[in-house]
């Protein structure tokens, strides 16, 4: 038993018992009377536990401590101590993912942890100093935008945001009512019923320029109706239509690599007679899928549906036009 059971332990005794003499902690803990003194004084000073040694019963008990006394309460989590230190390191690890995002909706919950390990922020500066995260390209959310979302989703109100669609540089004021929230390829983006479209929309929050709660229930959408809308598809443009399967053929070498990789939960692959390997996966719409096609090259060809093979295809020959002296940068200048 570890020091936070011990003390979950030595706080139901007294709550159950009243008056409980140091040698039943003793016998119930299976602790040294050295150990039982330090949780003893640990309790009392750093959790404000108001337990005194009651001399005519022989024994410890709790007190109703006096009305300006500090509060006591152990934590709401039955976490043992490995467990507080992976929470500290975790903490670290996010704020080194994503710096003063989550760190001030968390802080409370990590300022509890590190009393309970009496400072213990060794263990998990040394995890932070042994993890090395490298970043791929990501874009920022403002800390106040994104705790308006999550007090709205938890609190299960409608929040109203001012929101820049960039495919159509506009920004309109939408109110939604929000679902869950998703971390996909380090940026976040927001799951929501929108209102001003009626329908399911995703929204990434770093297009979010202003975010106030409603005082009004969130419309609620059953999770399969979510997973069916904007799951079904490939990446974050997953919702909207049915869903179309794309057949990708990649070389022998680039499927040493991409024949461990999930790019859909709903994905079937296999090797071919050549070593190369064949990747059928659903979408519904191909912004992601082609980016993400294209930057394989030459090591992979898209088999079908035509009109995605056709979409790659242009994409590759405005790419190579770009690279062409031949094609020209600028207008011919006209004729005098």
């Amino acid at each position: 038993m570890d020091r936070t059971e011990r003390f979950y332990r030595i706080d139901t005794l007294l709550r159950e018992r009243g008056v409980v003499p140091i040698k039943t902690f003793l016998e119930e803990l299976e602790i040294s009377r050295a150990t039982f003194r330090r949780d003893l004084e640990y309790l009392r000073d750093r959790l404000h536990a108001p337990i005194e040694w009651d001399r005519g019963a022989r024994g410890y008990r709790l007190t109703t401590p006096a009305p300006a006394a500090p509060r006591y309460a152990l934590p709401g989590l039955w976490l043992n101590e490995a467990e507080i230190r992976a929470l500290l390191a975790l903490r670290e690890l996010l704020e080194k993912v994503h710096p003063g995002l989550l760190g001030p909706h968390v802080e409370p919950l990590v300022d509890r942890a590190r009393e309970l390990l009496g400072g213990g922020g060794e263990a998990s500066s040394e995890v932070v100093r042994r993890v090395r995260i490298l970043h791929a390209p990501r874009r920022e959310v403002r800390s106040a935008e994104f705790g308006a979302i999550c007090e709205a989703l938890l609190a299960r109100r409608r929040v109203r945001v001012v929101h820049y669609s960039r495919p159509r540089d506009e920004t309109l004021e939408r109110t939604l009512s929000p679902q869950r929230l998703v971390h996909y390829r380090e940026n976040w983006y927001l799951d929501a019923w929108c209102h001003l479209r009626n329908a399911l929309r995703s929204f990434a929050l770093d297009c979010v320029r202003h975010a106030a709660t409603v005082d009004e229930p969130a419309r609620e959408i059953a999770d399969f109706t979510l997973d069916r809308d904007l799951g079904a598809g490939y990446g974050i443009f997953a919702g909207g239509g049915r869903p179309r399967i794309a057949h990708l053929r990649f070389s022998e070498v680039q499927a040493r690599w991409v024949a461990d990789e999930i790019w859909h939960s709903r994905q079937e692959g296999a090797f071919d007679s050549g070593g190369r390997y064949e990747l059928k996966v659903p979408y519904t719409d191909s912004r992601e899928l082609v980016m993400n096609i294209l930057k394989h090259g030459a090591e992979v060809e898209v088999l079908g549906p035509p009109a995605l093979r056709a979409e790659v295809a242009d994409a590759f020959r405005a790419a190579c036009r770009l690279y062409d002296p031949r094609t020209p940068t600028t207008a011919p200048a006209p004729d005098p």
